[in-house]
């Protein structure tokens, strides 16, 4: 599940666990104001593997899954889950 904001950020969550793996920023076009980051519109494709956003600065982009991520190269640090069992 994917989280944007009017400041251009990107949150990456886990809709089992709500926790936040991912955190990332958009950057606005060259020649675009620093107000025109913000993200009005996401959707994921048919295949689910790429983010598809419509921007404040007119463009729009696709975002991919870093393929070469790996436990070691991207550590979730401050997971911690939840101990109430009976939760979902």
């Amino acid at each position: 599940m994917v989280s944007c904001a009017d400041n251009g950020s990107l949150y990456f969550w886990d809709w089992k666990t709500q926790y936040c793996f991912q955190k990332t920023e958009t950057i606005a076009h060259p020649g675009s104001l620093a107000s025109e980051q913000g993200i009005f519109a996401a959707t994921f494709d048919h295949s689910h593997s790429r983010l598809i956003t419509c921007e404040a600065d007119k463009t729009i982009k696709i975002w991919k899954e870093d393929a070469e991520a790996t436990p070691l190269t991207h550590p979730i640090t401050d997971y911690h889950p939840s101990k109430n069992k009976d939760k979902f």
